[in-house]
């Protein structure tokens, strides 16, 4: 699906799913992939990050965490959040990063698909912890939510999904809306 994929779209394509050791990290770099998006793999192997990052560079490791709130604190989860950890997020981000994390997507599973906007207290807690690129996602339903994220989460890119699926926002607003706000639009 990646070579299909980078045959006919040329923009940088992150790819993920079932990543469990080197070789599989380099295959979908092989196939035409410029990053790879690391988090199951990452948790039950830590050391992978490293791995990865030391073969192909920090700037092709993507670690994806995926954020429940229980309780008073974020918790890591894999499997599409079937399986909950006791990991701190704001403590594997970090460690993720000390490890040869290049950039974090970091999920509000609590959010994720609900229109409900960002988890902004989620990203901006994250973003003063890490000195590598975040990507906050889950839950944006307009475009006032992503300038939020940039401008209160702290994150360096917002990613939007079911927004954009459902015809909910368009690109070209998204992109009108950011440059009035202050935000640099490519």
């Amino acid at each position: 699906m990646v070579e299909k994929t980078t045959d006919q779209v040329f923009i940088p394509i992150t790819a993920g799913g079932g990543i469990r050791c080197i070789d599989d990290a380099y295959e979908l770099l092989r196939a035409g992939a410029d990053k790879v998006a690391i988090n199951s793999g990452a948790l039950k192997n830590p050391n992978l990050i490293t791995e990865i990052s030391k073969k192909f560079g920090t700037q092709c490791v993507v670690l994806s965490i995926q954020a429940k709130k229980i309780e008073t604190k974020w918790v890591a989860c894999y499997d599409s959040a079937r399986e909950v950890t006791n990991l701190d997020v704001l403590t594997w981000a970090k460690r993720a990063e000390d490890l040869g994390a290049g950039e974090i997507l970091l999920t509000s599973v609590d959010n994720d698909g609900t229109f409900s906007g960002l988890d902004i207290e989620l990203t901006s807690q994250v973003s003063k912890d890490i000195n590598i690129p975040l990507i906050a996602c889950g839950g944006v339903r307009s475009e006032n939510d992503f300038v939020e994220g940039i401008n209160n989460g702290k994150a360096d890119a917002v990613a939007i999904a079911k927004a954009l699926h459902f015809d909910k926002l368009k690109i070209s607003n998204l992109k009108k809306y950011a440059k009035e706000n202050g935000i640099e639009i490519r």
